[in-house]
C-alpha cells in the first residue's frame, strides 16, 4: 500500500471512529423515545418542533464541549444526557402550559425521574472513576435548566406568580455577577449544603407542580425553597469574598461550582 492510499485509508478510519464514536447518543435517545411520545399526547406542532431542534442542538453544544470529542464518553455521561433530554422534553411541552395542569402528575413523574437520575450519574461517575470537569459541569447546567424549566411551567401555567422565576434565574445571576466581579469565578469546596438545597429546590417545585397543595400551601413551600436557596448562596458568595483576599487560599477544589 502506497503513501496515498495509507493516507486514504487511515482517513476513512478515523471518520468511521468519530461516527460510531458519536454513537453513544444512541443510548439516550433510545431511552427517551418512550417518555417522549407519551409527553407529545395532546401537545402542539410547535412542541415537536422546540424539542427536536433543542436535542439536536444539545447533541452538537454537547459535543462540541466535550474533551476528546472524538472518542466514546463514559456511561455518566450518556445518563447526564439522558437527564437533558428528558428536561427538553418538558421544555418542549411549555408550548402548552396547560398541559402542566391537564397532566400534572405525568409531567412531575417525568421530571422526578430527571431528579433520580441526578444520584445516578453521580454514582456511575464515582464507581467506574469517570469523573472529569466537564462531567460535572454538565451535570450541574442540567440541573439548573431543570429549576428554570419547572419554575417557568409553574408562571406560565398560571398557578404561581412571576415571584416564582427567582428561583431558577438565580444560577444565572450569579454566573452573570461573575463577569463584573471575577472572584465569584473561584472554586468552591465541595458541600453537602449544596447538593441538599438543590434537591430541596426540585422537590419543592415538583410539589408544587402536583395536584395536591392548595395555592396558599404552594406559595408557602416555593417561599421556603426561595430562602433556602438564598441562604445557600449567601454562604457560597461569602466564602468566594473572604478567598480572594491576599494569602487566602482555596484547600479543597471542586468541579462544581454555587448551586
Amino acid at each position: 500500500m502506497d503513501v496515498n492510499a495509507r493516507k486514504l485509508h487511515s482517513a476513512r478510519y478515523c471518520g468511521l471512529r468519530r461516527v460510531l464514536s458519536s454513537a453513544w447518543y444512541s443510548l439516550p435517545v433510545a431511552l427517551m423515545a418512550g417518555p417522549v411520545l407519551l409527553l407529545w399526547v395532546g401537545a402542539p406542532l410547535a412542541s415537536h418542533v422546540l424539542f427536536l431542534v433543542g436535542a439536536a442542538g444539545l447533541v452538537w453544544l454537547v459535543e462540541r464541549a466535550r474533551p476528546n470529542s472524538g472518542q466514546a464518553p463514559g456511561l455518566a455521561n450518556q445518563i447526564t444526557l439522558a437527564r437533558a433530554l428528558l428536561a427538553m422534553a418538558l421544555l418542549a411541552a411549555l408550548a402548552r402550559p396547560e398541559l402542566f395542569v391537564a397532566q400534572g402528575w405525568f409531567m412531575v413523574s417525568v421530571a422526578l425521574l430527571v431528579l433520580l437520575l441526578d444520584g445516578v450519574d453521580g454514582w456511575v461517575a464515582r464507581r467506574l472513576d469517570q469523573c472529569t470537569r466537564f462531567g460535572a459541569r454538565f451535570d450541574m447546567e442540567v440541573d439548573a435548566a431543570l429549576i428554570m424549566v419547572l419554575c417557568l411551567a409553574l408562571w406560565l401555567s398560571g398557578q404561581v406568580a412571576a415571584w416564582v422565576l427567582t428561583i431558577g434565574v438565580m444560577r444565572y445571576a450569579f454566573v452573570a455577577a461573575s463577569f463584573i466581579w471575577p472572584w465569584l469565578h473561584g472554586p468552591l469546596p465541595d458541600s453537602f449544603r449544596r447538593k441538599l438545597v438543590c434537591v430541596l429546590q426540585v422537590s419543592a417545585l415538583l410539589f408544587a407542580l402536583s395536584p395536591l397543595p392548595g395555592p396558599g400551601l404552594q406559595a408557602a413551600v416555593l417561599a421556603a425553597a426561595l430562602l433556602a436557596l438564598v441562604w445557600s448562596f449567601a454562604v457560597d458568595v461569602l466564602w468566594l469574598w473572604r478567598q480572594r483576599l491576599p494569602g487566602a487560599s482555596d484547600s479543597h477544589p471542586t468541579y462544581r461550582s454555587s448551586t
